[in-house]
């Protein structure tokens, strides 16, 4: 059963000025609910000068969410989380760059933020869901638990930002698009004749906008000299490095390093201040630890198989997962896998259902 079934309801639409968004809106309008449209304000896009009309979240962004909500003739707000979001957001992303791992601020986003403080925004203006642009499902089943399922479309299927949910998050959350594909979206747009309905994506992470982390980093207060050695396994230096947040595994570019073969980064130690690196061959990893792991089940308690995901982009991949203390599990990969990075999340599917995810650790 599908929480979106039934007598119409009041929902609030969190609203990015976007295709997306506008369109579940607009569906959600024509199905007979009655709406109230959300938008958050999350950073200060004035900091980050033209850049920003490139990124979500910018004042045109505001402007365009606005001016669809008057449109469809539905009530407009404008919630000021910038605090929540420097502390629960930006704080986390700058401090795991810091402490040797590639974050990923989406994820937290979502839990945290979008579904977390936005929703209870919602709930207190009266709202019975809230309704979001994710290309992802909901469906409750017979076990009484809210099942997150892949979005129809693979080339947009947002799943994977969204294994940290909890089951009262699921609940009160709606996806109109999960059934549909990018290209049915922009069709319904125009005959929506929605002022967003050729409007380009953003891919960059909202609060950079031009896609600098290390410029971001190095501006922020309190940044941090952490030069030093890039080293092989055994500990060679080979050469020097500008800063440890400047790598993650797998990048090639950049080293600065003239050796007989290609080489890669390996891991990154940022209490020695390391840059570990090796020939593309020792990228490959049989397995990984991961932690904070959050089930969308009830918690397994002996090993199982199933498939995971390690990045966004990556393409899900048999494995072993084996439960251990403290909320933690091993991964072992059926095949060996490329670039498993720390600070990254791995979720669990089976099927087109999102079983859980956590936090990598470290590579096996």
């Amino acid at each position: 059963m599908a929480n979106n079934s039934g007598k119409p309801k009041r929902i609030a639409v969190a609203m990015s000025g976007g295709v997306d968004s506008s369109v579940a809106a607009a569906l959600l309008k024509e199905q007979g609910h009655e709406l109230i449209g959300i938008t958050m304000r999350v950073w200060d896009p004035s900091a980050a000068g033209d850049a920003a009309e490139a990124s979500c979240c910018s004042p045109d962004d505001v402007r365009d969410a606005g001016r669809i909500a008057e449109q469809l003739g539905i009530p407009f707000y404008v919630v000021n989380f910038e605090d929540e979001f420097r502390r629960l957001v930006i704080d986390d992303f700058v401090g795991e760059y810091y402490h040797g791992r590639t974050p990923n601020p989406c994820v937290r986003c979502n839990q945290l933020v979008k579904f977390g403080l936005l929703l209870d925004k919602a709930r207190e203006l009266g709202a019975d869901f809230l309704a979001t642009g994710h290309y992802a499902r909901i469906e409750q089943g017979d076990d009484g638990f809210f099942h997150l399922l892949k979005g129809l479309d693979p080339k947009k299927d947002q799943s994977y930002f969204l294994f940290a949910l909890s089951q009262q998050q699921l609940a009160h959350s709606l996806f109109p698009l999960g059934g549909l594909t990018k290209p049915e979206v922009r069709a319904l747009a125009s005959r929506f004749s929605l002022r967003v309905a050729e409007k380009g994506e953003s891919q960059e992470i909202c609060f950079i906008p031009d896609d600098d982390y290390v410029r971001f980093l190095e501006a922020e207060e309190g940044a941090e000299d952490l030069c030093g050695d890039i080293v092989d396994r055994q500990g060679k230096v080979l050469g020097r490095h500008l800063g440890t947040y400047r790598y993650t595994v797998g990048q090639r570019r950049g080293l600065g390093i003239a050796w007989k073969e290609p080489l890669y980064v390996l891991g990154v130690d940022a209490e020695r201040r390391e840059v570990i690196v090796g020939p593309q061959s020792e990228l490959y990893l049989n397995g990984l630890t991961a932690a904070q792991v959050n089930w969308l089940m009830p918690p397994p308690v002996a090993e199982f198989e199933s498939t995971c995901r390690i990045r966004y982009r990556h393409q899900p991949v048999p494995c072993r997962v084996i439960p251990l203390p403290d909320n933690r599990v091993e991964v072992v990969f059926t095949t060996k896998e490329k670039s498993v990075t720390p600070g990254q999340a791995v979720v669990f599917y089976g099927g087109n259902r999102v079983l859980g995810g956590g936090w990598i650790e470290q590579g096996l």
